[in-house]
């Protein structure tokens, strides 16, 4: 049997069985376990009800752009016209091309973990979804990654814009913050993360969209919320 760690049985100290804390309680505790050196991530997980009352299981994909941002950073790649590379660079991207970014990308080329594409390369860029969709990485609208307005997509992408997606359970996790963040940011972005994702309740499934909420760190023990 693996031997736990000194600093895994010290956290493991403040851990609470079969209890659930406000969302307060349980970001203080996360933020106090994280002991690391690194910047670890505040991370929320949720079981949704997938269950409609028509049709089959519903399924949940969208973005959410956090008020205090993520502290999460991305390398972000922008394909578009040649006559927009400039505004993509000035925005903050990290790689901009045309048809340049389009040979790299064929080629196997992928140094970026974000890429948005404007409107009028999603032609070109297209038949190269079976090499970009298994990574994430193909441009979709719903998500904020195929724009017009490639200052407004970059500084979205680059701050506090997150994607979250359930699996076939009903399990929906996501980043809130980094253990940096104040417990007034974290909770803000907590509150706010909660109330998009009750947004997307459809009408075909009744009772409570969100069954429960529990909140970690990178390297940290989690706690369920409940409550005030």
């Amino acid at each position: 049997m693996k031997k736990k760690s000194k600093r895994y049985r010290e956290i493991f100290k403040n851990s609470i069985k079969d209890k659930k804390v406000n969302a307060k309680e349980a970001l203080d505790l996360v933020k106090k376990n994280s002991t690391t050196k690194f910047d670890e991530s505040i991370d929320v997980s949720l079981k949704i009800n997938l269950k409609q009352s028509k049709g089959g299981d519903f399924s949940l994909r969208t973005v959410v752009n956090l008020p205090n941002g993520s502290g999460k950073k991305n390398k972000l790649a922008v394909l578009c016209e040649p006559e927009k590379t400039e505004e993509a660079k000035k925005a903050g991207a990290d790689i901009v091309g045309s048809d340049d970014l389009i040979e790299k990308i064929a080629s196997g080329k992928i140094d970026f973990t974000k890429l948005v594409c404007t409107p009028a390369m999603m032609g070109k860029i297209g038949k190269h979804g079976k090499v970009l969709g298994p990574k994430g990485l193909m441009p979709n609208p719903k998500l904020g990654t195929v724009a017009s307005d490639l200052t407004k997509a970059v500084k979205d992408i680059k701050t506090g814009l997150v994607e979250i997606k359930n699996d076939k359970d009903g399990n929906l996790a996501s980043t809130i913050g980094r253990k940096s963040f104040s417990t007034e940011k974290l909770l803000e972005n907590y509150n706010y993360f909660i109330e998009s994702v009750k947004k997307e309740k459809p009408d075909t499934i009744k009772g409570e969209f969100i069954k429960g909420a529990h909140v970690t760190s990178t390297m940290g023990i989690s706690y369920k919320i409940g409550g005030k």
